[in-house]
C-alpha cells in the first residue's frame, strides 16, 4: 500500500512538474483584438513576432464592427486592441463610462475618395452622390478629404474632429452626401458610384489605396493606435506593447507589406 501510494504521489509530481515547464515555455499570453483586414494582419505578421521575442505568447480575436473590440477589452476578455483612433476611443469612454487609454500610434491606412464612374476629381458631375461613414468620426475624416480634394470648403471655426454638413460653407459640386456604416462603403463605389472608404475597409475588400481620387492628409487623431484599460497603462505588458512597436522587426515589416500607410510622425 505504501508503494502504491508513493507511485501516485511521484507521478503527480511528475505531472505537475511538466505542466509547469509547459506554461513556462509558453510564456505569458497577451490576448490582442484587433478588425479584420490590414489591422489583424498588422497584429499577427509585425506585432506578434515582436512580443514572441519578449518571451509572449499571443492570441489574436478579429472583429468585423467597431464595438465589439471595445466591449470586449472592458470586459477583460482582451488585454489590448488595435483598429481605433485617439478620438474614437475618447467618444466612446465618454458614451459607455469606459476607462480606455491609447499607448502608442501604429501606421494607418488612410481613407479614400474612391469612384466606379469617375477617373479624376474634375470627371466628378454636379450634384453627384457621395457615400459617408455614419459615426461622426469617421465622417468628420470624410468631409477633411473632401475639402483636401477641393470639392467642399469648410468654415475656419470648425471643430476638425467633428464636422457637420453646417459647417460647409461652399459645396463646388453641389454633392450630396449618404451616410452609410463603414463596412457597407466599399459597396458604395459600385452602387453609389463616389464613396469614402476607410483604409482598413478598403484593404479588406481588396482595393488599391492607389486607385482612391483623394487618399486623405490624416490628422494624428485619426491614426489608430494600441488600447488597453487604464488601469494597465502602467504595466510591465502595457511597457512591452510599446517596446514591441518601436521594434525593429515591427518597422521593417510595415515597409514592406503595408506600403502606402501613414506614419506617425517620427518614424
Amino acid at each position: 500500500m505504501r508503494g502504491i501510494l508513493i507511485f501516485l504521489l511521484s507521478t503527480l509530481a511528475v505531472i505537475i512538474g511538466s505542466s509547469a515547464l509547459l506554461y513556462e515555455g509558453e510564456g505569458e499570453v497577451i490576448t490582442i483584438g484587433a478588425s479584420t483586414g490590414p489591422y489583424s494582419d498588422m497584429v499577427n505578421f509585425a506585432l506578434k513576432p515582436a512580443l514572441e521575442e519578449q518571451g509572449y505568447t499571443v492570441e489574436i480575436v478579429e472583429y468585423t464592427d467597431y464595438i465589439q473590440p471595445n466591449n470586449a477589452l472592458n470586459n477583460g476578455d482582451l488585454d489590448a486592441n488595435l483598429y481605433q483612433n485617439k478620438s474614437f476611443m475618447a467618444d466612446f469612454n465618454k458614451e459607455n463610462g469606459t476607462d480606455f487609454h491609447n499607448l502608442i500610434q501604429v501606421p494607418t491606412a488612410p481613407m479614400g475618395l474612391y469612384s466606379s464612374e469617375y477617373d479624376s476629381l474634375d470627371e466628378i458631375e454636379n450634384g453627384s452622390e457621395v457615400a459617408l461613414p455614419l459615426d461622426p468620426v469617421n465622417s468628420s475624416r470624410g468631409f477633411q478629404t473632401l475639402m483636401d480634394a477641393g470639392l467642399i470648403e469648410i468654415a475656419e471655426d470648425a471643430n476638425l474632429l467633428a464636422i457637420e454638413e453646417k459647417d460647409i460653407l461652399k459645396n463646388n459640386k453641389n454633392l450630396e452626401f449618404v451616410y452609410q456604416d463603414s463596412g457597407q462603403l466599399p459597396r458604395s463605389v459600385d452602387q453609389i458610384g463616389l464613396s469614402l472608404v476607410p483604409g482598413n475597409f478598403a484593404l479588406a475588400s481588396g482595393m488599391d489605396l492607389a486607385d482612391a481620387l483623394q487618399l486623405e492628409d490624416m490628422n494624428e487623431n485619426f491614426r489608430n493606435q494600441i488600447v488597453v484599460n487604464a488601469s494597465d497603462k502602467d504595466s510591465k505588458m502595457a511597457k512591452d506593447l510599446i517596446e514591441a512597436v518601436e521594434s525593429e522587426h515591427f518597422k521593417q515589416t510595415i515597409d514592406e507589406q503595408f506600403k502606402g500607410f501613414d506614419k506617425p510622425e517620427g518614424e
